[in-house]
């Protein structure tokens, strides 16, 4: 019911985005030119408006489209649910294999990611993977942190916009440099992507 779904949307985000935050900073601490970009795109933005000392409204943030592209990317390398499980309710076939129903499917988001036919040299940190043009190019479920179709999370719209809100908060202030390393990072198993340690980055205050 609505109830359910609302607590879905205000509770259940918390951990999911904690873990994109997390992953996040770590790549763009990782590659100071993008990170560079997403401050110019800010500043842009920022200076197009009628007031700059403002707050930034939603329409600001829906112009912040190289963000938007770098937060993909992120969430494409790091779902912070690597996997969902769904109930087949009828009969099915999947290329050759038959699946009865009632059976339990686990989608593995983490490997459907990597798929190299759908994104070369999968392991590069690459926002440009989702320039439009780039995007028609590929299968419209190769991507899915968010899931697909009549179950995906409701809260999508809002996850994107808290992410943006904040890293844009963040990189006004501060320079995020890297301390813990991608190649250093032990995952453990759970239902939303965790490290078994903890990954850390460097925050600067930088003078805009």
């Amino acid at each position: 019911g609505i109830r359910e779904e609302v607590n879905t949307f205000m509770f259940r985000g918390h951990d999911t985005t904690a873990s994109a935050f997390t992953f996040i900073f770590l790549l763009v601490a990782e590659h100071p030119d993008v990170q560079q970009a997403l401050v110019d795109e800010i500043l842009t933005v920022n200076s197009s408006r009628l007031d700059p000392l403002a707050q930034f409204t939603v329409k600001d943030y829906n112009e912040l489209r190289y963000m938007d592209r770098v937060i993909k990317e992120c969430l494409r390398l790091y779902p912070p649910v690597p996997f969902i499980g769904r109930m087949i309710n009828e009969d099915s076939w999947f290329g050759d294999r038959f699946i009865p129903k009632d059976s339990m499917a686990n989608v593995l988001i983490w490997d459907l990611h990597r798929d190299p036919k759908q994104f070369p040299d999968p392991e590069r940190f690459d926002p440009d993977r989702f320039l439009p043009e780039n995007v028609e190019q590929r299968n419209p479920y190769a991507y899915v942190p968010f899931s697909a179709g009549p179950r995906n999370c409701i809260g999508q719209r809002f996850a994107m916009l808290e992410l943006k809100s904040i890293l844009t908060a963040v990189l006004r202030e501060f320079r995020v440099l890297p301390v813990t390393k991608r190649d250093e990072i032990v995952f453990v198993a759970d239902m939303v992507l965790r490290a078994r340690d903890p990954i850390k980055v460097k925050f600067e205050r930088r003078n805009l």
